[in-house]
């Protein structure tokens, strides 16, 4: 259930209501735009009469929310939610380009990575630490050493870092490094780990599962909002079909769909929706074109000797490439690329 108050509602007729929302057991979330105040009684409301609020002072009306996810639903938050991410905003007219390996393979190869997307007009930085692998004899990643890998390589650079947590117990040491938490495909319905999001107040970067409806990827993100963290971007990062010609089915269609059905950011992953090196740029610019709010991309400096995921990530020089026709594609959108403060490299 939604309550919409006045536009010319008092701030103690709001308390008012939230105070009265929670009387009736229900927790009360709280959306402020520019024109609209809405308030979110979450919890069971299917016996609960709307006369209870409408008869209140400052309400204009009650709505029931239909969807079965309510705080990620636009019903409840109708403007598209927008969020800084240390030196730039998602969501809004500023398009985030994440970029990096796969993994963290060494001091080396993060730092002279994250200088070479940063110089190519990215301005945030990826890369794996504890790695979800299919085969348990698989590169698993350098752990906490990686983390600090990449906390030196934001020192150096200036952009913030987004990695993978896998379980809720990696979540005290990640915390003191990470900017952005990814939960992985794999774990988008690990329902205590999402909880344990819901608690931080960090980004979260939630992907899309392998198998995963739209309406599963956007329960999963009600999770972590009713967990009170409102900074959640959602990952569109192909899903798997029949198709082999691919690692894994694009899914344009969600970019547009996910953009009218919620107002949380909604971010591309063209590495892994296509497994393939050579179609990364154009699946890149058409989830530009079809109002992505940014792109998550994997770049190596040599990709044939990566630990994991070689053949999906772009050299830097193709990645410089790729930056130009996203900025020419972003205009055409009145989009742009965020462009970071400078930052001291070595």
């Amino acid at each position: 259930m939604i309550i919409i108050m006045k536009p010319n509602a008092t701030p103690s007729q709001v308390e008012e209501i939230i105070k009265k929302v929670k009387s009736f057991g229900l927790s009360a979330h709280l959306s402020q735009g520019v024109e609209t105040t809405i308030i979110g009684a979450i919890g069971d409301t299917r016996d609960l009469p709307t006369d209870k609020f409408t008869s209140a002072k400052g309400v204009k009306s009650v709505q029931k929310i239909t969807q079965p996810y309510k705080l990620a639903s636009r019903q409840f938050h109708p403007e598209n939610s927008v969020f800084p991410l240390d030196g730039f905003t998602v969501g809004g007219e500023e398009l985030a380009i994440i970029a990096g390996p796969c993994s963290v393979e060494s001091r080396d190869q993060i730092i002279e990575t994250a200088i070479a997307v940063k110089e190519a007009g990215a301005n945030a930085l990826r890369g794996g630490v504890f790695k979800p692998r299919t085969s348990p004899y698989s590169f698993q990643g350098l752990g906490e050493e990686g983390l600090e890998y990449l906390a030196e390589a934001r020192e150096k650079t200036g952009l913030p870092i987004v990695t993978e947590i896998m379980s809720e117990l990696q979540l005290k040491v990640m915390t003191k490094f990470v900017d952005v938490f990814q939960v992985g495909a794999r774990n988008m319905q690990n329902y205590d780990l999402l909880r344990a999001l819901g608690k931080t107040q960090k980004p979260i970067l939630l992907k899309r599962g392998l198998s995963a409806t739209i309406t599963e990827l956007l329960m999963a993100a009600e999770y972590i909002l009713s967990g009170g963290n409102k900074q959640v971007m959602l990952c569109e990062r192909g899903i798997r079909t029949f198709e082999t010609a691919t690692r894994n089915t694009t899914d344009i269609n969600a970019i547009p769909v996910l953009k009218n059905l919620t107002h949380l950011p909604v971010i591309l992953d063209p590495s892994h929706s296509t497994g393939h090196v050579d179609y990364v740029a154009a699946i890149s610019r058409a989830a530009i074109a079809a109002g992505a709010d940014g792109l998550i991309i994997e770049v190596h400096p040599n990709p044939h000797e990566a630990l994991s995921d070689g053949h999906q990530s772009l050299k830097p020089d193709k990645f410089v490439a790729l930056i130009k026709q996203v900025k020419q594609i972003a205009e055409v959108m009145d989009r742009r690329l965020a462009v970071l403060k400078p930052a001291s490299v070595h």
